[in-house]
């Protein structure tokens, strides 16, 4: 039986150089007709983008929660936030979630699954989860985005805890929430590319459903 491998430990990530992730000036929060047409030719026009969701968070075990408020898509140079209160931006979102030439890549993609299904009405196309992919490579647990991008590139992803359970909901974002998204999205596809390069991309391919 093949040995199951261990993520790095918290200390161990601490020791790493940080991974550079996005800046403000990358991430974009497209609104009106002219910017959201352009944000989707751009989502359209690429093979892979890094996705994720977030959602205010929910503090009473009796309390439903009506997220996802926020979308997060990645290319390799743009962060698209999507704040979901405007639904100006609902049918970029559906079109890029359901088309099949466009993979989505993240972490813990099957609550995100019925979510958006919830939300939107939509079957998301073509996702890739990094757990199941990270599972099939050997690794004991979910490694989730800090850990993957410690095995994958030998650096530290900095998420705040701060930030990850702020409001989402909130009608304007923060700095450090847009730059938390952002991040999220472009980390998951670093992580693919990175895959790929080491040699991966066959595994990568045929985990894609």
């Amino acid at each position: 039986m093949k040995e199951k491998l261990l993520p790095p430990t918290r200390e161990e990530i601490a020791l790493l150089p940080p991974f550079s992730g996005m800046v403000l000036e990358q991430i974009q929060q497209p609104r009106g007709a002219e910017a959201l047409r352009s944000a989707l030719q751009d989502l359209l026009s690429c093979d892979l983008v890094g996705f994720d969701t977030e959602s205010k968070p929910v503090f009473r075990k009796d309390q439903a929660s009506d997220g996802p408020h926020v979308v997060q898509l990645s290319t390799a140079s743009t962060g698209y936030i999507f704040q979901l209160h405007d639904q100006e931006a609902y049918p970029l979102i559906r079109q890029v979630l359901e088309a099949k030439q466009v993979v989505k890549a993240g972490f813990g993609l099957q609550s995100d699954r019925s979510h958006i299904r919830r939300k939107f009405g939509v079957e998301i196309q073509s996702i890739l989860d990094l757990d199941t992919v990270y599972r099939e490579l050997g690794y004991r647990r979910q490694l989730g985005v800090k850990a993957a991008v410690a095995v994958q590139f030998q650096q530290k992803f900095n998420k705040s805890k701060r930030v990850s359970t702020s409001n989402w909901a909130l009608p304007k974002l923060s700095d450090a929430q847009l730059l938390y998204a952002a991040n999220d999205a472009y980390a998951a596809l670093r992580i693919v590319q990175g895959l790929q390069d080491s040699g991966h991309g066959q595994k990568v391919a045929q985990l894609v459903r």
